[in-house]
């Protein structure tokens, strides 16, 4: 795959990631951006759609940690009833007024109608009554606070540590947008070379042209070599037009990727040579685990998941609340709370409670071993990662080295087949060269451009590779 396509490819690829979704074009707004490569990393840090997302994702985190920390914070609510009963309730209660009146007949000596001495019956019965009144209001003020609770001070000293989950969370996705970024803004500054190239080779094929219809005027060619020419010509035009074409993608998907509108213009302004690639060439190669995004990630979800454990250990302590509450209550026959020198009563407590868990079918301890079980998982897949970046270090390293030494070579190669199509041109022009010669030149010089672009285009990826691998992107 040459240089364009791969330049093509990567564009739709990152189109896809960012989550495209095409627009019609407005085109009475259309502006001009000409950027460095430093600076198209920084439009798209802040307009790129998952960088955005990923920042929102702190203020989410924060107010979550805002939310953990009201559980510490007094809880005051006030209420308000007012209560209406057409039918107010009547209770059944044993008959106590009958026995008081019989012992005080008896005490008396009262006697009967037929003369003899009252007796206490054995059964009174029943009295049915109402208790309350049509109406009743009710005004309260309630104070609710937590004086000790181990799973909410766990919440508190977890705070910090998923604010930078967070963060680093951003900051990864931030990493990998800019690594997207530079490859596709590096493989169009190439895409230029390859262009600038293929200009020079179409130059030489016209001046052939011209050279060749000369000749064939002055008897020395045939028909059939100006053909022949012509007909490379026309090949060399519309490759051109094709990678112009795949060029214009590869920029629409870079306005995408960076969150730019697709009807404005962007110029790129850095130009690459392969000095600058070979710049302090895998100059300090050594490397630390906590200088990848990834495993800054991985750490703290560790951190994480250990609180997560004590928070289900100490959800087993006591835990300590004081509650108070102030209120006023009115019962009334017809409906004026509101009239003035009304009474209303008081009614206020204060209390401290503690609550021990005893026992709750093993809940608490299938969490905890559950909890365990996840950091586990989390140890593992931190150890999984260390090889990874291992792994991802010594093939960017061995990926770099090769595409460099590729690169020099390919550079090489064509400066050489330049010089060798110069020599067999002037035979040509001499009439001493055929055109078989000729062609063969071009279509070698043609096949050094492509190698000396895609080496170039790998070598500078490779080198974004190399140094995201190691976190020093």
């Amino acid at each position: 795959m040459n240089t364009m396509k791969r330049v093509f490819w990567i564009a739709v690829c990152s189109c896809i990631v960012s989550g495209a979704q095409a627009m019609p074009l407005d085109t009475t707004q259309v502006q001009t951006h000409s950027l460095t490569a430093q600076q198209a990393v920084d439009y798209a840090l802040k307009n790129n759609v998952q960088v955005k997302n990923a920042l929102l994702g702190i203020r989410l985190q924060e107010e979550t940690n805002r939310q953990i920390t009201s559980a510490a914070f007094p809880h005051i609510n006030s209420s308000m009833t007012t209560t209406y009963n057409p039918n107010i309730a009547t209770q059944v209660i044993p008959n106590f007024i009958s026995p008081a009146t019989y012992q005080v007949l008896i005490n008396e000596g009262v006697k009967n109608g037929n003369g003899n001495a009252i007796t206490m019956p054995n059964e009174f019965g029943f009295i049915a009554a109402q208790f309350g009144t049509k109406f009743s209001a009710n005004a309260a003020i309630s104070l609710n606070q937590i004086l000790f609770d181990g799973q909410v001070f766990v919440g508190l000293q977890a705070r910090d540590a998923a604010m930078q989950l967070a963060g680093k969370s951003a900051e990864l996705t931030q990493e990998i947008i800019k690594a997207n970024v530079l490859k596709i803004y590096y493989q169009l500054v190439v895409s230029r070379t390859q262009i600038e190239l293929l200009d020079s080779t179409i130059s030489f094929v016209n001046k052939n042209l011209a050279d060749t219809r000369v000749l064939y005027a002055n008897g020395f060619r045939e028909k059939l070599d100006i053909d022949r020419v012509a007909v490379q010509l026309a090949n060399l035009q519309t490759e051109r037009n094709k990678i112009l074409s795949m060029v214009s993608n590869g920029y629409y998907g870079l306005k995408v990727l960076m969150g730019m509108p697709v009807q404005d213009q962007l110029i790129l302004v850095d130009t690459i040579t392969p000095d600058m690639i070979k710049d302090g060439l895998l100059a300090n190669g050594a490397y630390q685990y906590s200088d990848r995004k990834e495993f800054q990630v991985a750490d703290l979800g560790r951190r994480l998941g250990e609180y997560n454990i004590r928070r289900y250990k100490l959800s087993q302590v006591p835990t300590i609340a004081l509650n108070s509450v102030y209120a006023k209550n009115a019962q009334r026959n017809t409906w004026n709370f509101l009239t003035q020198n009304q009474r209303w009563f008081t009614i206020s407590n204060i209390s401290v409670g503690m609550t021990l868990p005893l026992f709750n079918g093993f809940i608490t301890r299938s969490k905890i071993t559950q909890s365990k079980i996840e950091l586990e998982r989390t140890k593992n897949e931190i150890e999984g990662l260390k090889r990874t970046i291992d792994n991802e270090v010594a093939v960017a390293k061995n990926n770099f080295q090769s595409a460099v030494s590729r690169m020099d070579y390919q550079k090489q190669n064509l400066e050489l087949a330049e010089k060798v199509y110069q020599q067999i041109k002037k035979k040509y022009e001499l009439g001493l060269g055929s055109q078989t010669e000729i062609n063969l030149a071009q279509n070698e010089w043609k096949a050094a451009q492509t190698n000396y672009t895609t080496a170039l285009s790998e070598a500078i990826i490779a080198r974004i590779d190399w140094l995201k691998a190691t976190g020093k992107l």
